[in-house]
């Protein structure tokens, strides 16, 4: 039986630090983890970054009630989970991702939370478990899964290359390039079809 796991940001929803980059007009919180592999390193950046300029989870949770899933993410999604199990395997936090799941019809969703002082600025991150997306595609395959996974980003790479099949979904030129090994998909359409021939032996 087959789980597919999936990445959130970019490939069900925007970017959420890219959007709050473009409100709160700090173009320094555009960098994601396409351009970082090191999230644990991107993410002190960032709380640095929101510290200096007084910023912290209520600003942030604005800008993400207004964010949308990607056209087609929620039909696509509706259409997957027609005929498998998905996971959303996001390195996200239960702060951020809330409203999200609501628009996208409650999926399951593994994250992460953050500290938060009484104030509201953001002091840390609690990671469920180092390299979580890697290590639950690991844990599902030893209660005899076979999981399927997809993402964009260089911290999508290891549950793609752990999994019995990987694709790359609206990824870098970059990635692409290093991991030509992978198929890269541009739209759900390619990527459900994709999916569908493995679940249904088509």
């Amino acid at each position: 039986m087959y789980v597919v796991c999936l990445d959130l940001e970019g490939v069900l929803v925007p970017e959420i630090w890219i959007a709050f980059a473009k409100e709160s007009g700090i173009p320094e919180l555009t960098r994601t983890t396409r351009d970082e592999p090191d999230y644990d390193k991107l993410m002190k950046w960032r709380i640095g970054i929101l510290k200096e300029h007084g910023l912290g989870l209520k600003e942030i949770q604005e800008t993400i009630g207004r964010i949308d899933p990607l056209p087609g993410a929620r039909e696509f999604l509706d259409e997957l989970r027609s005929m498998t199990q998905v996971i959303i395997l996001s390195d996200t936090f239960t702060e951020f991702a809330q409203p999200l799941m609501k628009k996208l019809g409650w999926p399951t969703i593994f994250c992460n939370s953050l500290e938060v002082a009484d104030n509201g600025e953001i002091t840390g991150i609690k990671m469920r478990i180092d390299d979580g997306k890697t290590k639950t595609v690991k844990a599902l395959q030893s209660v005899n899964f076979d999981t399927i996974a997809s993402g964009d980003s260089y911290n999508d790479l290891g549950m793609i290359q752990a999994s019995q099949a990987g694709f790359l979904f609206r990824s870098t030129d970059q990635i692409k390039a290093d991991y030509p090994q992978f198929p890269a998909y541009e739209t759900y359409d390619e990527l459900l079809g994709a999916i569908r021939q493995l679940v249904q032996g088509k």
